[in-house]
């Protein structure tokens, strides 16, 4: 529970079909050590969060405890998040906090309090073909809510102790369910921000998560065509397809290609140089079928706002995605999620190297 309208509604649709309920709301980070505006309670953890979800489960009756992950999280969400910048890459914490904590830890948590399954408050469905035992994410019939491409990394274990009480929901309809359960959080605002980043200053947390980044690091090269034609403020501050904040002047308008992290350089280039027709993925995790040893026909996404495009994909035998795209693609990230879809049923994905 994070106080926020989806996990509150979630609760409370459980508690209507007869569920024990048990609310769990989960310390991620400290406040001291993420700094930025840590009252802002936008984000899912906030102090305001956990405020929320205690009033929301006493109003519904549900024991309620506030369970301290913040070691475990600093651990496996932050370092990894600060390592993979600092190695040029483009992290998406929130996929691998879904698999590692929300998941992964929750369940040992429920199996500590004697729970059978783990609810929350995504926009998403859980499918299951009883032939291939195999259960998987459908996409949420709200294509601005759906939340699918986040979950692609949830292991089939987890996905079988697992309740989407929202499935088949709207946001409206959330929100008007909020209202009859009298929630009183129908004007509650969304949560956007990476939680440990509220001021959503991605430069200002990493300079205070390494203190010593500019000694470390320092400026380098900005490059375009082999010649330098400018100086960056260190490369862990650009991304793939970055194009405002260069600090370059151009004709045209230029973006980043590459980031290289050990001859600190950023590479430029024009929009048109963006373009990759393939690209290779690890941390590999299948859903809908139990491998892709045989080229298959898939939709696939490279970011969250990705409409998604044709593709041939297959592993090989060291477990590593391969994806073709019928038609080149722009800004394919290192350290983002590629995901497979048949129809509106995620395949798996991985993370792009």
């Amino acid at each position: 529970m994070s106080g926020g309208v989806d996990s509150s509604v979630a609760t409370g649709l459980l508690v209507e079909q007869g569920y024990d309920v048990i609310g769990i709301t989960i310390k991620t980070y400290k406040y001291e050590d993420v700094g930025g505006n840590v009252g802002n309670d936008s984000t899912c953890c906030s102090l305001d969060g956990i405020n929320d979800a205690r009033r929301i489960a006493l109003n519904l009756g549900v024991p309620h405890y506030t369970v301290d992950f913040t070691e475990t999280f600093k651990k496996k969400i932050i370092d990894y998040f600060v390592e993979d910048y600092l190695a040029g890459n483009t992290p998406n914490p929130c996929v691998r906090c879904n698999r590692e904590i929300k998941w992964g830890e929750m369940l040992r948590k429920a199996d500590s309090l004697g729970a059978e399954y783990i609810a929350t408050g995504h926009y998403a469905r859980i499918m299951y073909d009883e032939h291939s035992g195999r259960r998987w994410i459908r996409r949420s019939p709200d294509a601005k809510k759906d939340q699918s491409y986040m979950l692609w990394s949830v292991r089939q274990e987890h996905l079988a102790r697992t309740i989407f009480p929202l499935a088949g929901f709207t946001k409206p309809q959330s929100r008007s369910e909020g209202e009859r359960l009298n929630l009183s959080l129908q004007n509650k605002p969304e949560s956007y921000e990476i939680c440990f980043i509220p001021d959503n200053d991605y430069r200002r947390f990493l300079k205070d998560a390494v203190p010593d980044l500019d000694q470390r690091i320092g400026k380098g090269n900005i490059v375009m065509d082999g010649e330098v034609i400018g100086q960056h403020d260190g490369y862990p501050f650009y991304t793939i397809g970055q194009r405002k904040g260069l600090g370059v002047s151009n004709p045209d308008p230029l973006f980043v290609l590459n980031v290289l992290p050990f001859e600190n350089i950023i590479e430029l280039g024009t929009a048109d140089k963006l373009d990759a027709i393939s690209l290779t993925a690890h941390n590999v995790n299948l859903q809908k079928y139990a491998d892709l040893n045989d080229p298959r026909r898939f939709i696939v996404k490279v970011r969250y706002k990705d409409e998604g495009a044709p593709a041939t994909c297959h592993t090989d035998a060291n477990g590593i995605l391969h994806v073709t795209f019928d038609e080149p693609r722009k800004a394919i990230a290192r350290g983002q999620s590629v995901v497979m879809y048949e129809d509106d049923d995620v395949v798996g994905g991985g993370i792009i190297g």
